[in-house]
């Protein structure tokens, strides 16, 4: 009776919604970080890798989500360097974010200055494992983010826990499209390894207590694309014009 008392509770349901659209908002990170590693790897391997990845980041979300108490204990203090008063949560988003920052610099150093053909799929010897165990580090990092979230957000378990398995379906079917348009668009891949570099920014500001709205980064990142997209439409427009002339 309590469930069904929960279903028919329209204030559940508000929160299941806001908490979904909430999910797939704060997945967009993991999920182009999934697709430029993805892309590293030979073409029949990587929607493997991503679904892999995916995978685990619902895996690590669940297991997050059902120790709450652990959760709420890692916002307590542990450390303290300085003025500041670091808890474990603090502490792993500071490693999360130099782990993002170097490793999106390391990206844009090999499409920028690697020799040719080194930024390409399967290049580099690459493999499966070692894309998979990067994309397992970054997961917990994100799904940390997100289980405080859907805690903060919703007072029952089963809302956090639908939220969470219908905001992974939602990016599982997107990852697809995203990968083959980031692959087919090499100012698109820079554009979201610089995107990547501010979230890294950000987590590391976040873990020294430096909060930043991230509707902030969220709309610089909308406004890049947009600014992409015009460049994209001109230069059809031109390769359009040429081609008739």
């Amino acid at each position: 009776m309590e469930i069904l008392a929960l279903l028919a509770d329209p204030t559940a349901w508000a929160a299941l919604i806001t908490l979904i659209i909430l999910e797939v908002v704060l997945g967009i990170d993991n999920l182009v970080f999934i697709s430029l590693l993805a892309g590293r790897l030979p073409l029949e391997q990587q929607a493997k890798a991503r679904k892999l990845g995916l995978a685990g980041a619902l895996v690590s979300r669940l297991i997050l989500l059902a120790t709450l108490a652990w959760i709420v204990g890692l916002t307590q203090p542990v450390l303290t360097l300085g003025r500041f008063d670091l808890s474990w949560r603090d502490i792993i988003l500071i490693a999360g974010g130099l782990f993002l920052l170097w490793k999106a610099t390391h990206e844009i150093h090999n499409e920028m200055e690697g020799e040719e053909g080194e930024g390409k799929p399967g290049a580099g010897g690459v493999t499966l494992t070692a894309v998979v165990a990067q994309i397992a580090v970054i997961d917990i990092i994100f799904s940390l983010d997100s289980v405080i979230t859907a805690v903060g957000m919703a007072d029952h378990l089963w809302v956090m826990v639908v939220a969470v398995i219908a905001a992974m379906i939602v990016m599982l079917i997107a990852s697809e499209p995203l990968a083959r348009f980031i692959a087919a668009h090499p100012t698109v891949k820079m554009l979201a390894l610089s995107f990547l570099v501010l979230i890294g920014t950000l987590l590391i500001a976040d873990g020294l207590h430096f909060h930043i709205p991230k509707g902030y980064v969220y709309f610089a990142l909308g406004f890049s694309v947009l600014v992409e997209a015009l460049n994209y439409w001109v230069r059809r427009r031109r390769k359009a014009a040429r081609a008739m002339a």
